[in-house]
């Protein structure tokens, strides 16, 4: 049995043969994965983040699809997180009780129309800027963390939502 395959007057190992084959054939593979899919993945992972910091930030309304728990009252920021904003975050030129609300209601409203594919690529974009903020500002040694969302969101503006989204039902139906 020939162990060996001649390529170029040279011997090479059989066994050295199969692995850029394998490695080809996985490619091959992996590049049948629909943009819709890793975008969906990407939205529905990116949103949950988001939206899940937002929850820590108010009260009188809360959503937990893990445990099919809902309140619903009229939300207001929580007692702690203005002070949060003014000792611990300490933004440049926005004042604690401006940037506590604002971080509140994007991390409710951008986290909602990336999911539903609506608005993506700006929502994307807002939250990226939020995520930079963050990173320069708040958490500067954070950035494993802050890298990974920004790569997701820098995902999302460049090829959108896929075509499970209402962006994609609206360019379908408008010229």
């Amino acid at each position: 049995m020939n162990t060996h395959l001649e390529k170029s007057g040279a011997s090479v190992p059989a066994d050295a043969a199969l692995l850029p084959g394998l490695i080809r054939q996985f490619i091959r593979i992996a590049e049948r994965i629909p943009n819709t899919l890793l975008a969906f993945v990407a939205r529905f992972s990116i949103a949950a983040v988001f939206w899940k910091s937002g929850q820590t930030k108010i009260e009188g309304f809360a959503l937990d699809i893990v445990n099919l728990e809902f309140t619903l009252g009229w939300p207001r920021l929580s007692d702690s997180v203005v002070g949060l904003f003014r000792d611990e975050y300490q933004l440049p030129l926005i004042p604690p009780e401006i940037a506590a609300t604002l971080a509140a209601f994007a991390e409710h409203v951008f986290p909602v129309l990336i999911l539903l594919g609506f608005a993506t690529r700006l929502s994307a974009l807002a939250l990226l800027g939020m995520t930079m903020t963050i990173q320069l500002f708040v958490y500067p040694d954070a950035y494993p963390t802050h890298g990974t969302w920004a790569a997701v969101l820098l995902y999302l503006t460049v090829h959108g939502p896929g075509k499970l989204s209402v962006d994609h039902w609206i360019a379908r139906r408008c010229p």
